[in-house]
């Protein structure tokens, strides 16, 4: 089956634009549900990774469309400190880079190694519940360090806390829940940590969508499918810009355990998944 229905593409951009920012893994669903659920989704054929790009472009749209406060007064403080870090939103611009560009260079240079492991369902499920033991890790940190701010951060914290997007390669284990990890481990508050993990995913996700299109382009993709595909985006971008408004709620508001909940979801969730492949 090369063309999908629309009711299957609409529910794997909510998939994607919900299990993206939610510390649970987007790539983890993405293997597990269709399989567990029977979707008729090929991934081998010509549309898919026209579909992946536009679902990724919508969450970068929805992340930025969110922090935009943030980003303009980055660049407000990059464009007064001429470049430097001498002030607090122009330090934060450049950690911000330190984070992304080494974790990214990692991502191209494993993706193709990596990209094996994409279709194994087993894998993904085992991989998602050690991710759930990593929350929980999180969650300890938290209890055992003080709260702190993004002033707080020092340049080697935000670099470790960009390396930790690189597990996200890996299905089953989550971008978001390894910053966030990562963040609590350098001594951040929830809510601070989830900032930071949220503006570092966010030229993340742009970037694997934009270098992407150069292959969107050359695949092409079936006429009758290009304004299922453009909606879908959409909708992965509403919903990724309700998980972020949830979540950052969420974090604002949970001094204690905030991760336990998305820990004992994927621990359970890849269980069943192992039980009923």
């Amino acid at each position: 089956m090369t063309e999908p229905s629309s009711l299957h593409l609409f529910l794997m951009a909510i998939l994607q634009g919900v299990t993206e920012l939610f510390p649970i893994s987007s790539l983890g669903h993405s293997v597990l549900v269709p399989g567990m659920l029977h979707w008729p989704i090929d991934r081998d054929a010509p549309w898919f990774l026209p579909f992946i790009v536009v679902l990724h472009l919508g969450t970068a749209s929805a992340l930025l469309i969110y922090f935009w406060r943030d980003w303009w007064r980055l660049f407000n403080g990059l464009w007064r400190a001429r470049g430097g870090a001498s002030n607090a939103e122009a330090r934060l611009f450049w950690m911000l880079v330190t984070g992304t560009i080494p974790a990214g260079l990692i991502g191209l240079a494993l993706h193709h190694q990596i990209s094996r492991l994409f279709g194994l369902f087993e894998l993904a499920a085992i991989f998602l519940m050690i991710n759930g033991l990593m929350l929980l890790i999180g969650d300890s940190l938290k209890r055992r360090t003080p709260d702190g701010g993004l002033d707080k951060l020092t340049w080697g914290k935000a670099l470790v806390i960009g390396l930790a997007q690189s597990i996200a390669l890996i299905p089953g284990m989550s971008r978001s829940g390894a910053t966030l990890v990562a963040g609590l481990g350098a001594g951040l508050d929830y809510a601070a940590s989830a900032r930071f993990s949220f503006l570092l995913a966010t030229p993340i996700i742009a970037a694997a969508g934009v270098l992407e299109v150069p292959k969107l382009l050359h695949h092409g993709v079936p006429g009758g499918l290009v304004h299922v595909i453009v909606l879908a985006g959409l909708l992965a971008g509403v919903c990724a810009w309700f998980s972020t408004w949830f979540l950052m709620r969420w974090f604002s508001e949970h001094e204690v355990s905030a991760l336990r909940p998305y820990a004992i979801y994927c621990m359970l969730l890849g269980a069943l998944a192992l039980w009923v492949g």
